[in-house]
């Protein structure tokens, strides 16, 4: 049997290209194409294009939105860099006056310290003159006593206080001229 149909499907060729089967072959591609046209255009492509237009508007909807977000982050950046520029001008200006407020408190220690070690000079000055002049008065009234204690104690007597005064302040003399006073 199995020889019988390959001479069978041998002896008429391939059904496609014979003429006797093109009719039906047609009718059942133009139904096929037909029916396939139909839920195509009917059902499916309906849906694409639904598809697609809401996926258009979605996307037009959020570039959209993303340009109304990109102005206002632009302008809160803008603000933002309106308040850090002010900040930065306060500041600097917190600094200058806090600066100069400084300056001005040490010019004032300064001035005041600067007063204060004047007058200490001054005293130490005068406290210096004062003992120079009372100093060599000292002297003088020490030497004249020691002078008298010693010749008293040598020769047993005392001495005139008026030669023994005239001999220091004679001596004294000397010596400042000596030195230079």
């Amino acid at each position: 049997m199995l020889v019988s149909s390959a001479q069978s499907g041998e002896s008429g060729g391939m059904p496609q290209l014979n003429p006797e089967f093109w009719v039906s072959q047609i009718v059942w591609l133009v139904l096929t194409f037909g029916i396939l046209y139909i839920v195509l255009s009917k059902l499916i492509l309906p849906r694409i294009s639904d598809n697609l237009e809401s996926r258009k508007s979605q996307i037009l909807e959020n570039i959209e939105t993303a340009e109304t977000q990109r102005e206002e982050s632009e302008k809160k950046l803008k603000e933002f860099e309106k308040i850090i520029l002010e900040s930065k001008l306060e500041a600097k200006n917190y600094f200058n006056r806090t600066r100069q407020k400084i300056l001005d408190d040490i010019n004032k220690k300064r001035i005041a310290l600067e007063k204060d070690i004047d007058e200490e000079i001054n005293a130490a000055e005068q406290e210096v003159n004062n003992l120079k002049t009372t100093s060599s008065e000292k002297i003088k009234n020490i030497a004249v006593e020691t002078s008298s204690e010693l010749i008293k104690q040598l020769i047993g007597e005392e001495a005139n206080s008026s030669s023994i005064s005239a001999i220091v302040e004679e001596q004294s003399r000397k010596r400042g001229e000596q030195n230079g006073i």
